[in-house]
């Protein structure tokens, strides 16, 4: 097994194109090894849809709206915003991005599926559901002698000093030895090429999220999951390929990039785009149409219980929907 800085173990572990985690089938759903807020019913795709005829409004209704869909797993969330049939679908062009080529294969009809970012400038939104605690990161350690840095040999954790200077989300930190910290420098990487796309729009990201401060007071397997058959995975060095690797957003990291315009949990995002009509909504066909029992009926009850999954304080709706306008 090779000597890697621990990004490039984690690169390995998730994108491998044979053996890492989403080349071998490893993706969220009912039937995968985790579960995301798409993957809930086609509520969330509702309600984003909802949103993207605010934004595109906002933006007079440019023609075309393009809206790209960073780190789109199976294409669930595009396949349910479709659904949706939100108003700007006369001028919407939706663009999936999908590293692994296994998922791309499962995107619907009606996108443009890619393995990476397209060319800009363009006008509309990059919206990114759960991909940046996905994106590889560095792991670092304070010490007596100041922040040493992990790499992963033959399967198990070696400190060495840091490749290269001190990253500057650690200079000014009051970490306690013995802290450990994810440096999120590919995600923020990310965030500044999401911002050179657009012209006219903005970027969204939505994901389990803290501070490098305050995950400095926690201990790292807090912040630093794995998951596998939708239960808790092992050892984030165990079984490279055969579990998912996540980390918690620094959103002051990416603050460093340009600090977002808007950041509040996903529960308060749902509520300002209209999650409680559409339950409102679906009350009101469950209750004209449960003498039948069909499959309309049966959807509109679904989405109280897919709501409550979403607004979840303690879960879904805890996650930080962060934005960017770009004008």
């Amino acid at each position: 097994m090779p000597t890697e800085r621990f990004d490039a173990f984690v690169e390995r572990a998730l994108y491998d194109p044979e053996r890492g985690f989403y080349a071998a089938g490893g993706q969220a759903g009912r039937r995968g090894d985790f579960l995301t807020s798409p993957e809930v019913g086609p509520l969330f795709g509702a309600v984003v849809a909802r949103a993207l005829d605010t934004w595109w409004h906002d933006l007079d209704e440019p023609d075309p709206f393009t809206v790209v869909e960073a780190g789109a797993g199976p294409g669930t969330l595009a396949r349910t915003v479709l659904t949706a049939a939100p108003d700007c679908a006369r001028v919407l062009r939706y663009v999936t991005v999908e590293r692994a080529a296994a998922q791309r294969g499962q995107h619907p009809d009606g996108v443009e599926s890619r393995a990476d970012l397209p060319r800009g400038p363009l006008t509309g939104v990059v919206l990114a559901n759960e991909l940046l605690d996905n994106v590889p990161f560095r792991l670092v350690e304070r010490t007596a002698d100041g922040w040493l840095e992990v790499w992963v040999e033959d399967g198990e954790e070696v400190l060495v000093p840091l490749d290269g200077p001190v990253p500057p989300v650690l200079a000014a930190l009051d970490a306690p030895i013995g802290a450990r910290l994810p440096v999120q420098e590919r995600a923020a990487g990310w965030l500044a090429d999401a911002l050179a796309l657009v012209e006219r729009g903005r970027v969204v990201v939505v994901d389990y999220a803290d501070t490098t401060p305050s995950m400095a007071g926690r201990p790292q397997h807090e912040w630093l999951r794995t998951y596998r058959g939708h239960d808790r995975g092992g050892d984030p060095l165990a079984d490279p390929g055969a579990q998912d690797v996540t980390v918690e957003v620094a959103v002051d990291q990416l603050a460093a990039v340009r600090p977002p315009d808007e950041d509040r949990t996903q529960a308060a995002f749902l509520r300002a785009h209209g999650i409680d009509e559409l339950v409102e909504e679906g009350r009101r066909t469950w209750a004209e149409r449960a003498h039948l029992g069909d499959l309309a009926a049966i959807r509109a009850r679904s989405r109280v219980t897919e709501a409550e999954a979403l607004l979840d304080p303690t879960g879904l709706g805890a996650f930080r929907v962060l934005e960017w306008a770009v004008s």
